[in-house]
């Protein structure tokens, strides 16, 4: 059986509503920059965190101009994760809305990053 860990996702709070209604899909990039401030996908793919301490290097980068969500990715194989070469981890596909589930709304930019 694949280990199907829990990971996590960072995203402006702008993208809310597209992630509730077509899950994370790379091709809807628009409504705000990526986390690291980028204007387009970095990779045809979805940047995940595996725990806390991701998730607290995500909101220390945040370069969306505002706060973001950090939302729950349930079912992905972790084997299927590819590295994008800084140790980040990111899964090569979309995850349906079935797969995510919103579990910090609204966290403010954090202070020093």
């Amino acid at each position: 059986m694949p280990d199907t860990s829990n990971l996590f996702h960072v995203s402006s709070v702008l993208n809310r509503q597209s992630i509730a209604q077509h899950g994370l899909d790379w091709t809807r990039m628009g409504a705000a920059r990526g986390i690291a401030g980028s204007r387009r996908p970095e990779v045809e793919g979805i940047f995940v965190c595996r725990g806390e301490e991701e998730v607290g290097f995500f909101l220390q980068i945040n370069n969306t101009g505002g706060p973001v969500d950090i939302w729950s990715v349930d079912g992905v194989d972790e084997g299927s994760l590819l590295d994008n070469g800084s140790g980040l981890v990111y899964l090569p596909g979309r995850i349906p809305a079935a797969g995510v589930r919103l579990v910090r709304s609204d966290v403010p930019p954090q202070l020093g990053s």
